[in-house]
């Protein structure tokens, strides 16, 4: 085979064109996997790891605490509650739900808000088996006080 026969066949294969037979069985992939570092003890509301199976990704930019009209409430359980609602929303419009989520990310102008953050989340999320997650404390515009972020993978 010429150099330029085998670029052409790896080219292929990268790409998938090349087929398979038909009797061939895809891979059995397992389920989300929530793993915790064995030299630390198991954080309380979320995973140190979350391994997941192929799947399609879903990445949802920073929702806020404003209702589906715009209006932003003045407490932060309001905001965190829409700011979920918001998330779930964007979940369904990707086909996701949120036992797809592995990584989830919340901004809060106000750590002490953390707690109600918790309850508001629980509704939410299974903390069962919860995603990866990072808390940030941040400046946000104007009357926020609440931006999250997420990552889902939907098997396949």
């Amino acid at each position: 085979m010429t150099k330029s026969a085998a670029w052409l066949v790896l080219v292929a294969l990268a790409s998938g064109c090349a087929s398979t037979p038909e009797t061939a069985e895809a891979p059995a992939f397992p389920e989300k996997r929530f793993l915790n570092l064995p030299y630390r003890s198991a954080p309380n509301g979320y995973t140190h790891v979350v391994k997941s199976p192929p799947g399609t990704m879903v990445f949802l930019s920073g929702a806020g605490g404003a209702d589906r009209e715009g209006h932003m409430p003045d407490d932060f359980a309001t905001q965190a509650q829409n700011a979920f609602e918001n998330l779930k929303a964007g979940l369904e419009l990707a086909g996701a739900t949120f036992d797809d989520v592995v990584k989830i990310t919340y901004f809060l102008t106000d750590m002490d808000d953390l707690g109600e953050l918790r309850e508001v989340r629980a509704r939410y999320l299974n903390m069962g088996a919860p995603p990866a997650a990072s808390a940030v404390q941040t400046g946000l515009g104007g009357a926020m006080k609440i931006e999250v972020e997420l990552i889902a993978v939907i098997p396949e």
